[in-house]
């Protein structure tokens, strides 16, 4: 019986690309010792080195950012194998062409004895009778499923589907990756840069780097287009300035070093325009800091921290929108991660404002090392034992509920009784907490210890 579609092996289809392909594509790797990245997945003992050594094949879906390796693990493993290797993109594919790979694996098994690795890249867009469809075949093993998404799959894939699959979490590349993946390329003359005379300036180099993104595609190809525009000297030398890496990657490079003053007088102008109450002006260094390649995390834990110190309980959901926003990048991420960034700057500017609870911290620290290990009270020392009781720990304690939720009652060590450290301000709830704190303060001067 012949085979009724040609074999599609996607790793020599990558052997054998030429050189009018993208250099992305003429230098990915072909095995795990020349990839970059995704150490907790593919280091020493971890489950994709395993899986290679020991020539296994398991469902998986690879769920990670664009341009990180998840086409390329595919491969990898494929070829590791020996596996007959099909892939084509959800986007472009139906539930008939799903059966005709299902019937191509059938053969290849029944024929040949060679599984079937079937990679299907973007499977967040396949419908749910498009996954149905893999379903028992991914049981009975015809197939071995292999996905690659950028959602999250616990919300994309079936749960049939997915509980059949091993989720494996490909991280965002850092800019040290992507330096690492782009001088491997410059240095292979076989498939990468290496027969060229390429030298690229270090400002440049770092640019297309730090404006990629962790996107080692838009890295190699940005820096192959820079290497392009630039025109060879007498002796046949390319040198790739800023000015042309900016050209190549259609962006400006702003001023803004990640390491040094500028870095922190942007982050400065950012803080200061926030606590300021001027959403425009944040919103504009937002908007700089992510321009200029600034790491989104590194601007979504300020403005945690932000939302606690000078916010505070003026406006107690500033702190949980700040850790949405957080939340929100990491299960967006870019190029979209800077609109839950710019709500959440825009939200956190117009807040009211209070620095109460961040100051009384900083009192009570300051009374902590000045008078030492205090004493605590001990109407309010726990009592497990009976010889405690007896000396009169929790003597005297009242349980605030059985007294309507609250009872004069004095908490602090004898030498701070009547000491203030958190002093709400007129602004937002913190003027309704204040009033409320008045009442309970007015109850414990009431008491007599």
């Amino acid at each position: 019986m012949t085979i009724k579609r040609p074999e599609r092996d996607l790793f020599d289809a990558q052997m054998k690309t030429t050189k009018k392909a993208p250099l992305a594509d003429q230098i990915r790797p072909r095995n795990l010792k020349e990839f970059v990245g995704q150490e907790h997945l593919v280091g020493p003992n971890k489950i994709l080195q395993r899986l290679v050594e020991n020539k296994e094949l398991v469902s998986m879906i690879f769920w990670g950012p664009p341009g990180v390796g998840k086409t390329t693990l595919a491969s990898i493993v494929a070829q590791s194998v020996d596996a007959h290797f099909v892939s084509f993109s959800a986007v472009l594919s139906g539930v008939k062409d799903i059966r005709g790979v299902i019937e191509e694996a059938g053969e290849q098994l029944k024929y040949y004895n060679k599984k079937t690795i079937l990679f299907v890249d973007e499977i967040h867009r396949f419908n749910k009778a498009q996954q149905d469809a893999f379903l028992h075949h991914v049981e009975d093993g015809t197939i071995t499923l292999i996905g690659a998404t950028t959602e999250n799959p616990s919300f994309e894939v079936n749960a049939p589907l997915l509980s059949r699959c091993k989720v494996l979490v490909l991280e965002q590349l850092t800019e040290d990756h992507l330096k690492t993946i782009m001088s491997n390329a410059l240095q292979d003359g076989e498939r990468g840069l290496g027969n060229l005379k390429v030298e690229i300036k270090n400002d440049a180099f770092d640019f297309i780097a730090r404006l990629s993104h962790g996107d080692a595609r838009v890295a190699l190809n940005t820096m192959e287009a820079a290497v392009m525009l630039t025109k060879p000297d007498q002796e046949g030398k390319r040198t790739v300035t800023s000015e042309i890496a900016q050209e190549a990657m259609q962006r400006k490079a702003l001023l803004y070093d990640k390491g040094g003053e500028e870095h922190y007088n942007v982050i400065s102008a950012f803080i200061k325009s926030m606590r300021g109450s001027d959403p425009d002006a944040a919103v504009y260094w937002l908007a700089r800091m992510l321009d200029a390649g600034e790491d989104p995390l590194f601007i979504a834990r300020r403005m945690i921290i932000f939302a606690a110190e000078d916010i505070g309980n003026a406006d107690p959901a500033a702190l949980q929108l700040a850790v949405a926003v957080k939340d929100a990048f990491h299960f967006v991420g870019m190029p979209e991660g800077w609109i839950p960034l710019s709500q959440g700057v825009a939200y956190l500017a117009s807040a009211p404002k209070s620095n109460a609870s961040y100051m009384a911290y900083l009192e009570a620290l300051k009374d902590v090392r000045e008078k030492g290990s205090l004493a605590v009270p001990f109407h309010i020392r726990n009592a497990p034992t009976s010889m405690m009781k007896d000396i009169g720990y929790g003597k005297g304690y009242k349980y605030p509920h059985s007294f309507g939720g609250y009872v004069g009652q004095v908490y602090m060590p004898e030498e701070l009784q009547g000491k203030e450290y958190y002093k709400p301000t007129d602004n937002g709830f913190d003027k309704v907490i204040k009033e409320r704190l008045e009442l309970y303060k007015k109850g414990r001067k009431e008491v007599k210890q």
